[in-house]
């Protein structure tokens, strides 16, 4: 697991090689992944906006951007904390994936870029 903590906000990745859903002959990989938003602040947030850089080991690097995650634009208040689980396929079966969110702070509108750590897309049995 991947933790990050930007302006009190902490993000963490677990990631999950996905084989009943890949297929190596064809360079096709899935990895799924499950990100935990945490507000350590002291106001409301709401996510706003997400940038991804997925890139596979063969070089090819792809970028995602868009609002909010998997269709919502959460409001986290302080203390609490989001989770949401996606999924990016890759044509290797080893690559990475890091990026941002923009969140907007509620109590006076200021919008901050958060990081989201660079996490490993790595099949298990290459780790053998």
């Amino acid at each position: 697991m991947e933790q990050q903590v930007t302006d009190g906000i902490s993000i963490k990745v677990e990631n999950f090689f996905q084989p009943n859903q890949s297929n190596p002959l064809n360079s096709e990989y899935l990895f799924a992944y499950r990100i935990t938003i945490e507000n350590r602040g002291m106001y409301p947030i709401k996510l706003l906006s997400r940038h991804w850089h997925i890139i596979d080991s063969n070089g090819t690097h792809r970028e995602v951007q868009g609002d909010g995650v998997v269709g919502r634009q959460p409001v986290i208040e302080p203390g609490d904390s989001y989770q949401y689980t996606s999924a990016a396929g890759l044509r290797s079966d080893i690559g990475k994936m890091y990026g941002t969110y923009i969140v907007e702070n509620l109590f006076n509108k200021r919008k901050l870029t958060v990081v989201i750590p660079t996490f490993h897309l790595i099949v298990p049995a290459k780790l053998n």
